[in-house]
């Protein structure tokens, strides 16, 4: 089995791809010109803005594993362009180059209301506001319409392997002016690669699928995880279940976290 991997540059791609490696996949992965892989990993220089260049790319590969996507820009241009555009080409060039490989897409959790009356399901309907998960929203039904063998995965709040994601948190509290009881559904990279795994087997064939671990973490203890405790509260929340998605589809599909809470991942030293 040979497994293309878009995104391996990224945070979540250079830890998935190492997991992967260590694992004895065969792995090949889409960079530009000057950028470096985790070792083990077979580059096939494009660029998903390129459709010429991803033919090469998809050839022979029995999976696709999805996970490039543009974020942190205030260019709304930039992020529809990578995340749907990008989508779109990568696609196309599996459809006519390897249509019989499985098409495993990294989503986010962000796709959902905020003012969900419960932990966010998949079959919620979504309508984001914020460029970054409209665009995955729209990503997703590329896919979906595909023909192709596909699953998506929406992940929760990602961290570990020293991100640096959770030390982010005060300033994302202080930007969107969250409550600091508000409480996060988190994945550690750990367990993208159980995910991921999982989608491989084909048990997610077809689905949307919430990956989280299995204790949501308030704003307030996440940050004075990391030495950074912001400032507490007692107003009542608005939107309690903002943050907070739903993780019993995969579970009853055979995913466990093998880092069930994030303070495991602390004991672990892995946070």
């Amino acid at each position: 089995m040979t497994i293309l991997v878009t995104g391996g540059t990224g945070l979540v791609g250079t830890r998935l791809l190492k997991r992967m490696v260590a694992a004895g996949l065969d792995c090949r992965a889409i960079v530009r010109a000057g950028k470096e892989l985790a070792a083990g990993v077979a580059a096939v220089e494009a660029d998903l803005n390129d459709p010429a260049s991803l033919e090469g790319a998809v050839q022979g590969v029995s999976a696709v594993v999805h996970l490039a996507a543009v974020l942190r820009t205030q260019n709304e241009a930039d992020i529809w362009k990578a995340n749907v555009d990008g989508t779109r080409n990568l696609v196309e060039a599996v459809k006519s180059h390897a249509p019989n490989a499985r098409f495993i897409m990294a989503s986010t959790g962000l796709v959902y209301n905020s003012d969900s009356p419960y932990p966010a399901r998949e079959d919620d309907a979504v309508a984001p506001n914020m460029a970054y998960p409209a665009s995955k929203v729209a990503a997703e039904q590329v896919l979906r319409q595909s023909g192709l063998i596909w699953s998506i995965l929406r992940l929760g709040f990602v961290y570990g392997d020293d991100d640096g994601h959770l030390q982010m948190l005060p300033k994302l509290v202080d930007m969107f002016k969250w409550h600091p009881a508000t409480k996060l559904s988190l994945v550690h990279h750990r367990d993208i690669e159980t995910a991921v795994n999982l989608a491989l087997t084909g048990a997610a064939d077809s689905r949307i699928l919430n990956i989280v671990d299995e204790a949501p973490t308030s704003l307030y203890e996440l940050t004075s995880l990391v030495g950074t405790p912001i400032a507490p509260s007692a107003e009542p929340l608005t939107n309690p279940w903002f943050g907070q998605i739903d993780g019993a589809l995969a579970a009853s599909l055979g995913f466990v976290a093998k880092v069930p809470t994030v303070l495991q991942s602390r004991r672990d030293r892995s946070l």
